[in-house]
């Protein structure tokens, strides 16, 4: 039962970041500042996880040196910082279906930097390698398809209406900018989810030396403040953008506060130190159909059949890397070395052989009660 946790998680994770990326477009038309926003949503979160990390994990956090710091702050500065930023600076310029779209270099880059660092390990010639490889560029494929393919007859909307206008992108794309502003946003969001997998893969390393997730989190917020912080002040930005109204904007900043960086970070850093960075990212193509649904009931979005067909492409290809993660597991447990065979090579090295031919293993209850027997038998012997 505790393994489907992991994949339920995911699946939650992936929900909230589709909540956020919808609340993020509306604030952004709104005039929210991105470096304000960043600083705002981890105070939030740092403030909500440092006294459960505190009370939970006083005993088994470790020391701090400065090694891990120093490996912390970098972590910081990929995953918040430079992620964050570019990210929702993309998505100023696109919509949350591109950005969805997108996230699928996730997988594919993650697992490449995971083989590299031999984190990952792939035998091409199993099954099961040739599961993780062809889920991934089906993943890929089907992502493709969703996003560039607008074959076939649209959709009908889900709404007439927009429930919600976007005024300065509605705006833009009426002026004839829009493929201009579509090449922009993506490149940053690409080159965002480039320091995102750099960060899911550092993060399974650093959590090897730091087991503490709460406390990890907490840290990870600490710096991201301080870093957006000391930006704001070298960009100049104006004190009245840090002013917080009951609006959308604070609305968005305590979600994404509460939520994303204090809810879903931990979930994140639980499955990465239970499941490796790969099967973290191969939950990223869920982001592309959850937003595509979002977008088309929010911003009155008529999706294309090829949509259907890429969202069809992109669960196959997570169930085929899923699978081959799971099989490796098995495999991995079964082999000697593991924990269960270790098990098995002490309780082998513990059986010992008794003149009547039996052989007894005091680890096991079956084999204490035989070896209470013996040494029973052989002290009534010595008795008489």
């Amino acid at each position: 039962m505790k393994g489907w946790t992991y994949y339920v998680a995911m699946v939650v994770v992936q929900l909230a970041l589709g909540g956020s990326n919808i609340l993020m477009k509306v604030s952004l038309d709104r005039g929210l500042d991105l470096l304000v926003f960043v600083v705002y949503r981890h105070l939030i979160a740092m403030v909500l996880l440092g006294p459960f990390a505190f009370a939970l994990e006083r005993k088994q956090r470790p020391s701090l040196s400065l090694s891990i710091l120093t490996k912390i702050f970098v972590l910081s500065s990929l995953g918040t910082t430079i992620h964050l930023y570019l990210f929702y600076a993309g998505l100023a310029y696109t919509t949350p279906t591109v950005a969805g779209a997108l996230s699928n270099v996730i997988p594919s880059l993650t697992f490449v930097l995971a083989l590299l660092l031999r984190m990952e390990k792939l035998k091409i010639t199993s099954i099961r390698g040739q599961a993780k490889v062809a889920g991934t560029l089906i993943c890929v494929g089907g992502s493709l398809i969703f996003s560039l393919w607008k074959g076939g007859f649209l959709l009908k909307g889900f709404v007439k209406k927009p429930l919600i206008h976007l005024y300065h992108y509605e705006a833009e794309i009426n002026s004839g900018h829009g493929k201009e502003s579509w090449i922009k946003g993506s490149i940053f969001i690409l080159t965002s989810y480039v320091a995102w997998s750099a960060f899911l893969v550092l993060q399974a390393l650093v959590f090897k030396v730091y087991p503490a997730q709460l406390s990890l989190n907490t840290m990870i917020c600490f710096f991201a403040s301080l870093q957006c912080s000391l930006l704001a002040l070298c960009f100049g930005i104006h004190p009245t953008l840090w002013r917080l109204d009951w609006n959308v904007q604070l609305l968005t900043i305590v979600y994404c506060g509460v939520v994303i960086s204090g809810i879903v970070y931990v979930l994140q850093t639980w499955c990465i130190g239970n499941r490796g960075p790969v099967f973290t990212a191969m939950f990223s193509p869920l982001l592309l159909i959850i937003g595509g649904i979002s977008s088309a009931i929010a911003f009155a979005e008529r999706l294309h059949l090829a949509s259907l067909v890429g969202a069809f492409f992109i669960i196959v290809g997570l169930y085929c890397v899923l699978w081959g993660k799971q099989t490796d597991n098995h495999v991995a447990d079964e082999q000697p070395g593991s924990q269960n065979g270790e098990e098995t090579d002490n309780n082998k090295r513990l059986d010992i052989s008794v003149e009547d031919g039996l052989v007894m293993n005091p680890v096991s209850n079956k084999g204490r009660e035989q070896y209470g027997r013996k040494v029973s038998l052989e002290s009534s012997i010595k008795g008489s």
